[in-house]
């Protein structure tokens, strides 16, 4: 089954506010935490990202992914500085203010492009919820500059029309898939095509970034841990309603674990395990 959902909000900011990043404070108890990844997916800027006037993370490139964060729940004031800047003397590249994380959400910040070209952070809620033994979850997000596209599975389209910043989510056997992404309603293939290995009881969210300028990229994140009783089923190749493959090629992403717990937080929006 496939449904297209909106993000859970698209909040304005340049290029480096994507790092709805955290200031890693020590873990309160679970009912106060959020999981919270980051994405950097605005090519050619590589960033400082301050909250609440503290450098949380140096030098964040593009195509980078961090590892899942507990975060307290909370507001912060979010900043980003061309990389190496003195933020005492230099206006932030971006910056949103009171940026919320509420406690339970399992979430990705994207900091991305437009369909027109501008940076956007845009948080995601990720789908934590359980999938039938032997199956697996895909979820395909448009974070590129680009007009709307299709996704494709052995040729076939299995997600229509998907816009900036539109996301679309499919369960299928768990396997290996064939998938490539077109400008929606042609032949014309702008990524891709390439194999995805979906791990049963996983959600693998792939998201298409970039722009034309410097070419379009795919990143791939996997959140487990979502196996219906009884797991481990094995599944052959994957596919759709009728072993059709799923959406979107991958590119392996660099996961820059953001390291230790120094760092300092913020808050977005719904469940995860």
């Amino acid at each position: 089954m496939s449904t297209v959902r909106r993000p859970l909000a698209v909040t304005a900011g340049a290029a480096g506010t994507f790092a709805l990043l955290f200031a890693a404070t020590p873990a309160m108890a679970d009912s106060h935490t959020a999981t919270v990844s980051i994405l950097h997916g605005v090519p050619g800027v590589t960033v400082d990202v301050y909250a609440n006037g503290e450098e949380l993370i140096p030098d964040f490139a593009p195509g980078t992914l961090t590892d899942p964060l507990s975060l307290p729940a909370g507001e912060y004031d979010l900043a980003i500085y061309p990389a190496g800047a003195d933020p005492s003397s230099t206006e932030p590249a971006a910056a949103a203010e009171d940026v919320a994380v509420p406690a339970g959400a399992n979430a990705t910040v994207v900091a991305h492009l437009t369909a027109d070209g501008a940076p956007v952070l845009t948080p995601f809620v990720n789908d934590v919820s359980p999938v039938p033994a032997g199956e697996a979850r895909v979820t395909v997000r448009h974070t590129a500059a680009a007009p709307a596209v299709d996704v494709r599975a052995g040729g076939t389209v299995v997600v229509p029309g998907l816009t900036n910043p539109n996301e679309a989510s499919l369960v299928v056997p768990a396997g290996t898939i064939t998938a490539d992404v077109t400008l929606a309603g042609t032949d014309t293939v702008a990524i891709g095509p390439a194999d995805l290995a979906l791990a049963e009881g996983t959600n693998t969210i792939v998201y298409a970034w970039g722009n034309g300028d410097a070419g379009y990229q795919l990143a791939v994140q996997t959140v487990s841990g979502m196996h219906s009783s009884p797991s481990g089923v094995p599944g052959g190749s994957a596919g759709l309603t009728d072993d059709s493959g799923l959406p979107l090629p991958v590119v392996a992403l660099s996961a820059l674990g953001l390291g230790a717990a120094a760092l300092g937080a913020r808050r977005l929006a719904t469940s995860r395990g």
